[in-house]
Order: C-alpha cells, then sequence, then structure tokens
C-alpha cells in the first residue's frame, strides 16, 4: 500500500493530506510517497501523515523534494513517533502528535520526579504555550514545559526540570532549591547561560546537532550538554 495523497476539498482553501501507509514493508518511506505521488499536479500546502514512521531530517527534505516537484509544499507533519516530531520542528514544520492520552504521556516521562536522575525533584509540571520573549521571566516550584522558543533576555526557573518544545536561547534554571538530579531539555539548547542546583555554565557556542533533541544534566558537578531521547512531552 503506497502513500495516499488526499486533495483539499473543491474550493476549499484548506491542506492537501499526504498519508503514509502503516511501516512494515521493504519499501522506505520516501519510496512510498514517491509511488503514491505518481503524475500528481496540484497547489498549495501539504500535511504529512506519518503515523508511526520513525523519520530523520533527510527522509522529510526528500519527500519535501518529491512534493516541491509537483507544485506542493510541506508545511505540517502530524504523526506519532517523537523522532519524527523531533526532525519536523528542526526543519521548521509545523508539528502537531497524532495522540498523547494521559496514560501514554505517563509512560514516557511519567511525573517530572520520575525522569531518569531526578528522584527528589517536584512532581507538578507547568505548561506554558508560547514563546518567551526578552524581559520575561517563568517561574515554578516544580517542573516547567514551554511549547514554544525561549528568546535571548527571558529567563526560566523551575525546582524541576526545565523542558523546551522549541530553541531555548536565553536563560535556564533547573533544580533552582539544589536538586542536582534536574535537567534541561530543547530542540536547541544554545541558552545564553544554564544552571542546574548551584552549578553555572555557558551555552555550547557550536552549531547544534541536526534532529536531535539535547539535554543538559550534572555530571561529577559539573553541566554536560549531550543528545536526549525524544520521549518527552510533545504537545
Amino acid at each position: 500500500m503506497a502513500a495516499a495523497l488526499i486533495p483539499a476539498p473543491a474550493g476549499d482553501t484548506g491542506v492537501h493530506r499526504l498519508r503514509l501507509p502503516p511501516p512494515g514493508s521493504s519499501a522506505s518511506a520516501v519510496e512510498e510517497v514517491r509511488f503514491g505521488l505518481g503524475s500528481t499536479l496540484l497547489r498549495g500546502g501539504v500535511q504529512l501523515e506519518s503515523g508511526s514512521w520513525a523519520l530523520d531530517c533527510d527522509d522529510l527534505r526528500q519527500i519535501g523534494a518529491l512534493l516541491q516537484e509537483r507544485g506542493l509544499s510541506l508545511r505540517w507533519l502530524l504523526g506519532g513517533c517523537p523522532t519524527t516530531l523531533v526532525a519536523a520542528a528542526a526543519l521548521g514544520l509545523e508539528v502537531r502528535a497524532t495522540e498523547l492520552p494521559e496514560q501514554r504521556a505517563g509512560e514516557l516521562v511519567g511525573p517530572p520526579s520520575e525522569l531518569p536522575g531526578a528522584a527528589g525533584a517536584a512532581e507538578a509540571l507547568l505548561i506554558h504555550q508560547g514563546t518567551l520573549r526578552s524581559g520575561d521571566h517563568l517561574q515554578t516550584e516544580g517542573s516547567v514545559l514551554v511549547l514554544g522558543d525561549v528568546n535571548p533576555g527571558a529567563r526560566l526557573s523551575a525546582g524541576g526540570h526545565v523542558l523546551v518544545w522549541g530553541r531555548l536561547r536565553g536563560v535556564a534554571h533547573a533544580g533552582r532549591e539544589g536538586e542536582g538530579g534536574a535537567r534541561i531539555v530543547a530542540l536547541q539548547l544554545r541558552p545564553l547561560q544554564l544552571r542546574i542546583a548551584d552549578a553555572v555554565a555557558r551555552g555550547p557556542e557550536e552549531s547544534p546537532p541536526e534532529g536531535m533533541a539535547e539535554e543538559a544534566r550534572l555530571v561529577n558537578g559539573e553541566i554536560r550538554i549531550e543528545p536526549a531521547s525524544p520521549l518527552w512531552p510533545l504537545s
């Protein structure tokens, strides 16, 4: 079964939908799209419905190029695989998870205190939707999840974890009451300053790894930044 392109209704300026079949055949997602598009000629934006496919940035670029050859542009992604959602967000697509029921969210992160290495972090999770701009300061006793960017000049301060579904370029302080197991996780971790408990570090200057979440955590009293699993709240 190949990918299926579902055009927007006639006279509708809505979104064309490109639905991938369930993974399992020997064909790659790119091959499924190539075969499914055929000689289609349309105009407008496309939402890729990727289901459980695990796609990286290169896969999404190739699918975008196939669509562009047919007068279409890949703008949105609807999927259930965290790895795919992270890669799509890194490429600037508008991303939405297909579902994240409470039980599944608990399996991904549990309460914030159950994240690895954070046994003492506060359990409450504050969710903020939208970008934090210069001058904004968001503070919470528990953990915080920002669905947006944290711009230079903005500050985040949490008793538990700091999670950013976007670019972290301001100042972030996790475990501000001394919780050394707290972590700072972001799609792009390029802050002006990082603090975990009493440890302080500057953000890295090199380009972030493409299509990969990053995390900062304490290792032997020093803040270490490394690739992170994307299995944390996504929407």
